[in-house]
């Protein structure tokens, strides 16, 4: 890894997964320009796969594309009904939205309002989607499903609402509507449990945690699920890993969750990766960060990333 990276800070415009600020590493590799952006509360066994997926990339060039443009949905966090539809509204003409639910300290009504406002947003053609980073047990999830599905008008998928692959297979059973599996996979020891057990609709993919695009192709391959594609909440430089992949799969048959370049204040490239028309366009080469004076991080925050490397390596050996 050059010695040259670049760590950043930027602020976010709503609270998601409970941090205000977002922070990383960039650098240039050989292949160009990559980012290594595992969340603080991951240890530096869990940020190995995020390490090596940076690596890869700049050794390695992006797949060949076989879309110029990726569908995708809007991210709407758990915030209040006033500010979800101004998201949606605002998310450069999204017809899909993926709504945070069951987050800590808040009741099923507030999932309820806030879902119930995202329809109003993006009227009865628009798909929705939930998240509950699995924060339900089986018989709570089997009902805010039920109640959620009615609030929305009908559920496009309900994403990760237990924490273990057991406990999504039974929601699947009591629920009408299909199930997502996430951490279920890209945390997991092995990714292709909640296929063999039937625990799921759809797998959701995500590229650093699961070591990279090629990493991530390879799985994809594996999984007879239908895929989404989703970000791990990235500047425009990370999110051009995630792009790749989506450009790349044979099948793209769900909007992919890569639009979240708009939860960020700012972002490291002046041509950022954020919807038009609800899509992204394939970049013709990798985005180039010339925004870095814009969100440079300070030193005890560049020390502290650049101690997190150097832990994440000993790990890997």
């Amino acid at each position: 890894m050059p010695h040259d990276v670049v760590v950043y800070a930027i602020p976010m415009r709503n609270r998601f997964r409970g941090i205000t600020v977002r922070e990383g590493v960039l650098w240039e590799g050989p292949a160009g320009w990559v980012e290594f952006s595992p969340f603080l509360d991951y240890d530096p066994q869990q940020c190995v796969p995020w390490l090596r997926a940076a690596q890869d990339a700049a050794e390695h060039p992006f797949p060949e594309p076989v879309r110029d443009a990726i569908p995708v949905n809007c991210t709407v966090p758990a915030v209040d009904a006033e500010r979800a539809a101004a998201i949606v509204l605002g998310s450069g003409g999204c017809k899909t939205a993926k709504v945070k639910v069951a987050e800590p300290g808040q009741s099923l009504a507030d999932d309820l309002d806030r879902v119930a406002a995202v329809r109003a947003a993006l009227g009865p053609e628009g798909r929705i989607r939930i998240d509950a980073n699995g924060g339900w047990d089986v018989d709570t999830a089997a009902a805010a499903i039920g109640a959620i599905n009615k609030a929305a008008g009908g559920l496009e998928y309900a994403e990760q609402p237990c924490p273990t692959v057991d406990d999504l297979a039974a929601v699947r059973r009591r629920v009408s509507v299909p199930i997502a599996a996430d951490e279920s996979i890209r945390r997991a020891e092995d990714p292709l449990l909640v296929q063999r057990k039937d625990a799921a609709d759809i797998a959701v993919i995500k590229v650093q945690p699961l070591g990279g695009v090629r990493a991530t192709l390879r799985l994809a391959e594996q999984l007879t699920l239908p895929l989404v594609v989703s970000s791990a909440l990235e500047t425009s430089v990370g999110l051009a890993m995630s792009i790749a992949v989506a450009a790349a799969l044979p099948k793209l048959p769900y909007a992919a969750g890569l639009n979240t370049g708009t939860l960020l204040t700012r972002d490291a490239c002046s041509s950022r990766l954020i919807a038009r028309d609800g899509a992204i366009a394939v970049p013709a080469r990798r985005p180039v960060p010339d925004l870095l004076d814009d969100i440079r991080a300070d030193d005890e925050t560049r020390e502290r990333w650049i101690a997190r490397i150097a832990d994440v390596q000993e790990v890997m050996g």
